[in-house]
């Protein structure tokens, strides 16, 4: 039997490498068992153990059913139209996570390699293509006096123009997606680069922080904190692990419409 070379975790292609296409039946099943959690299932190959992204996919699934009930309870006290953005957030995040969970399936072969390219698009969509923009957006409609709203206008031509540019660069270039250290990367090779970034994090989290909603400037504190703690720990996996966390803090919302019932809505001038 002719000798399988290894192959680290890495990009995963749509379809399988050559030396996985030309293999005998003898020499998949080889390789399936020197296969560690770390690497792609390809479905060619009868793999059965990829406990990692099974329950990476279960994790998806039950976080986004949580935050479903937190968008709920949120929309639930929506007093005023101009809130209602806002307040959608934790329910556009359960959305989110939900499809991550079926790119979590089609990377582990349970679903088919075109389901997880599609629901990574899906996915790449709302967390860089919108995003930069709902956000400013969201918050610009919430401040309560037209020099609070004037002060929101620079983050929303920047987020404006990010989501622009980002979503021309995800139909003009090819989105990979694979497995890394046990999280899904998403790389798109015009986004994946430090000026995208910085303008994403002027957009996302700038705009909270210059807020004159107390709770805008906490929810943005947050998530500043746990953008730079991806950054530190695990840059490779940023799109995915940015947007679980910060849909985790997004019960900081949940908190501020609980709590401020009383007091809204604003008088908007």
């Amino acid at each position: 039997m002719s000798k399988i070379p290894h192959r680290r975790a890495g990009p995963c292609p749509l379809t399988p490498p050559a030396f996985i296409r030309n293999a005998t039946k003898a020499e998949r099943t080889s390789l399936c068992r020197r296969t560690t959690k770390k690497h792609f299932a390809f479905p060619q190959i009868s793999c059965t153990f990829q406990p990692a992204m099974c329950f990476s996919a279960v994790a998806n699934f039950a976080g986004s059913t949580v935050l479903a009930g937190i968008g709920i309870a949120t929309l639930s006290r929506v007093k005023h139209r101009r809130e209602l953005l806002f307040a959608t957030l934790p329910t556009l995040f359960a959305i989110h996570q939900f499809i991550e969970g079926f790119v979590w399936l089609g990377l582990d072969g349970i679903l088919s390699q075109k389901v997880a390219h599609n629901m990574g698009a899906a996915f790449m969509l709302y967390a860089q293509g919108l995003l930069p923009f709902l956000l400013p957006l969201s918050i610009y409609l919430f401040e309560p006096t037209a020099k609070a709203r004037k002060r929101m206008l620079p983050f929303l031509i920047i987020g404006g123009g990010t989501t622009l540019y980002i979503l021309w660069a995800l139909t003009a270039y090819q989105l990979e997606v694979y497995v890394k250290g046990n999280s899904i990367v998403y790389i798109n090779p015009a986004t994946n680069n430090t000026a995208v970034a910085i303008l994403y994090v002027i957009a996302t989290c700038g705009s909270l922080f210059f807020s004159k909603i107390r709770m805008m400037v906490i929810f943005g504190a947050a998530n500043l904190i746990i953008l730079l703690a991806v950054m530190i720990f695990k840059r490779y996996a940023f799109t995915s692990l940015w947007c679980a966390y910060a849909a985790v803090a997004s019960i900081i919302i949940l908190a501020y419409f609980w709590t401020s019932h009383k007091s809204r809505p604003f008088l908007y001038a």
